[in-house]
C-alpha cells in the first residue's frame, strides 16, 4: 500500500493504479480530505490579497468536494451507468479527493507575470485527474463516459452552489 505522499503524487501523475487503490481503501477518506484541504490552502495562499479567507476557502472546498462527488456519484451510477458500474459514494469521495492533488501548484499563482498560467495549468490538470478518478471509480470502459459524467456533475455542482449562495445572500439581507 502506498503512503499518503505516494498516493498524492501518483494521483497527480494520473496513475490509474493509485486511483484503484484509494477507491478500495475506505481508510483513505481522511487522506482524500487532506488533499482537498492542501489544494485549497495552496489556492488561498497563491491568490492572497484577492479576497476571501483561508478558513472560508477550506470549508467551501470541503463542502464543494462532497457536493460534487455526490452529484457525480448519482449521475454516474443512476443516470449513466454501464453494466460494470458498481460504486458507492465513499469511492467517489476518495478518488475525486485525490484528483485535487495537482491543485497544490496553485500556490505558484503568487509568481509575478507567469503565476496565473501555473494556476490555470493546475486547474486544468485537476479536471483531467478528476476524469481519470471517475473512470476508475465507476469502472467505465471509456474515457468519454467519464468526461460526460464529470460535465453533468459539474453542471449540477454549479446549480447547487448557486442555490446555496443565493440562499445565503437572501438570509444576509
Amino acid at each position: 500500500m502506498a503512503s499518503f505522499t505516494e498516493r498524492a503524487i501518483g494521483a497527480a501523475r494520473l496513475d490509474r493504479a493509485i486511483y484503484e487503490e484509494v477507491e478500495h481503501d475506505a481508510g483513505a477518506t481522511p487522506q482524500a480530505a487532506a488533499v482537498v484541504v492542501l489544494a485549497s490552502l495552496a489556492f488561498g495562499v497563491g491568490h492572497a490579497g484577492q479576497g476571501g479567507g483561508l478558513l472560508t476557502g477550506m470549508v467551501a472546498s470541503l463542502l464543494g468536494w462532497v457536493v460534487w462527488a455526490t452529484i457525480t456519484w448519482l449521475v454516474g451510477t443512476r443516470l449513466l451507468p454501464t453494466a460494470s458500474t458498481h460504486a458507492d459514494l465513499g469511492q467517489l469521495l476518495r478518488t475525486i479527493g485525490f484528483s485535487a492533488a495537482p491543485g497544490v501548484l496553485a500556490i505558484f499563482a503568487l509568481v509575478p507575470l507567469v503565476g496565473w498560467l501555473v494556476a490555470l495549468a493546475a486547474a486544468l490538470w485537476q479536471l483531467v485527474a478528476m476524469v481519470v478518478a471517475v473512470r476508475q471509480a465507476l469502472d467505465y470502459p471509456t474515457t468519454a463516459r467519464a468526461v460526460a459524467v464529470c460535465a453533468v456533475g459539474f453542471l449540477g455542482y454549479v446549480l447547487v452552489a448557486g442555490l446555496v449562495l443565493g440562499g445565503l445572500r437572501a438570509l444576509a439581507t
